[in-house]
């Protein structure tokens, strides 16, 4: 074989035994990643821990997933301008022990489940990342993030279960209290399902 075909021939052998190079993940798809893997570290410890446990697992990386003020902001809709500043925090708040409680109380076992990321498509300045839950022997669970950059990171301002929308149940149930009592009821009912949930 001539030199020049022999280093061709090297060069195209080097080439192909070279190890891919990952393409940069999706910072949104990433944001759910790793969210998704925390909740089955704790679904796999979820005995042990308890679920005070669990909410002191997961409320960091709840946090760190959803922009839990602009979620409590969207859920409350127009009256959230009506609402003092002190008022909106104390909201905001009781929104997000409310859904990390949540998130504590539902995943409560490991019993060989996993997550997939199907997709992620963009629609102006959000992004939609399409996931599911797989429960051995039963049918997925779709998840679908709508995900917003919030500055600091790409981070889900709703989650659709199904085809439904948290955000929609959310602000069909807070209208009421609202209506009725403003933020201090509002607060008071969320803290108060917050309490029953933590009860598992």
């Amino acid at each position: 074989m001539s030199t020049p075909r022999r280093l061709l021939l090297a060069l195209a052998l080097s080439l192909a035994a070279a190890p891919a190079v990952a393409q940069p993940a999706d910072p949104a798809a990433a944001q759910i990643e790793q969210f998704h893997r925390k909740l089955l570290e704790v679904m796999r410890q979820a005995k042990s821990l308890g679920i005070e446990g669990r909410y002191r697992e997961l409320a960091p990386a709840v946090r760190q997933a959803f922009d839990l003020p602009a979620m409590a902001r969207l859920a409350v809709g127009s009256r959230w301008s009506g609402f003092s500043p002190a008022e909106q925090a104390a909201v905001a708040e009781a929104f997000a022990r409310m859904s990390i409680a949540s998130y504590a109380r539902n995943f409560s076992g490991f019993s060989g489940q996993s997550f997939v990321i199907d997709r992620v498509d963009a629609h102006g300045d959000e992004k939609v990342v399409a996931s599911r839950l797989i429960n051995p022997g039963e049918s997925p669970v779709d998840l679908t993030y709508r995900m917003r950059n919030a500055g600091d990171g790409w981070k889900a301002v709703d989650v659709l279960h199904d085809s439904i929308s948290e955000l929609a149940m959310r602000r069909s149930e807070f209208s009421t209290s609202v209506r009725q009592g403003g933020a201090a009821l509002l607060v008071q009912r969320l803290n108060e399902l917050s309490d029953r949930l933590m009860q598992g």
